[in-house]
């Protein structure tokens, strides 16, 4: 779930102390190799903000460090002529069998960031083997892959919808490679609940419900953060989906 940007472990050991949300612990490292995104200039997380994947729950280890991070999409609010998204090719197989041969998704994290300015609350996508392809936008209706039957998101007042490529939930086997995840009602004022909206032929779907049924077509910004690092020993590949809260604040 790749050109390596490497980064000065001092730059960034800030964002390794600022920890808040859910991830339990995982097992050894799986070795996977990482390229540097083909669009959008690097960006340092602002001084004035949380580590940019800060839900995890668990005490950072010696070893773990932030390789790198980048912003890849600044507080905006998608639209067709603004999409929020970005391209991370991938030549597959990037591993062998049981293994998936694209990027997969290891745990799926959330968190709330209420002292922060603009305050946040986040959903944070953390993949294996690298980053995939990504676009996010709003939409009216979230549907599942392949059948294109409606996913509920009962509640929510809008709707972002996250589409990774070249990436998938599932090992060679067909069983899940999602070792840890929240639950669908999160609870949060920006962000309410998500949704799973397909893992078919190579692309990752997601809904995620924003605000509550008083918020109705409601479009709020967004910032994507994308960070590789070492955490408890794996190496991961993160895509952290903040959405703007300062309308509930």
């Amino acid at each position: 779930m790749f050109h390596r940007g490497r980064t000065a472990v001092l730059l960034f050991a800030p964002l390794l102390v600022l920890l808040a949300g859910c991830v339990q612990p995982a097992p050894a490292p799986s070795g996977s190799q990482s390229q540097a995104p083909t669009t959008g200039p690097s960006s340092p997380a602002p001084s004035n903000s949380s580590a940019p994947d800060s839900d995890e729950t668990a005490q950072p280890q010696a070893g773990d460090h932030v390789i790198a991070s980048r912003i890849g999409c600044d507080w905006r609010v998608p639209s067709p002529s603004a999409v929020c998204s970005a391209s991370h090719p991938v030549t597959p197989p990037i591993a062998s069998p049981p293994l998936p041969p694209v990027p997969y998704l290891y745990q799926i994290g959330e968190g709330t960031h209420p002292n922060d300015a603009p305050p946040y609350d986040q959903l944070s996508f953390r993949f294996k083997g690298g980053f995939p392809s990504y676009t996010i936008d709003y939409v009216s209706q979230l549907s599942m892959d392949g059948s294109g039957n409606p996913v509920p998101l009962p509640g929510a007042g809008s709707i972002l919808r996250v589409v990774f490529r070249d990436a998938q939930a599932h090992d060679e086997n067909g069983q899940s490679t999602v070792v840890s995840k929240p639950q669908t009602a999160i609870g949060h004022k920006a962000i309410s609940r998500w949704a799973p909206a397909g893992d078919f032929e190579g692309t990752l779907t997601f809904g995620i419900g924003i605000g509550g049924s008083a918020d109705a077509g409601v479009r709020v910004p967004l910032r994507v953060y994308e960070v590789e690092k070492i955490e408890l020993g794996q190496h991961l590949y993160v895509v952290a989906v903040q959405v703007d809260g300062s309308r509930w604040r």
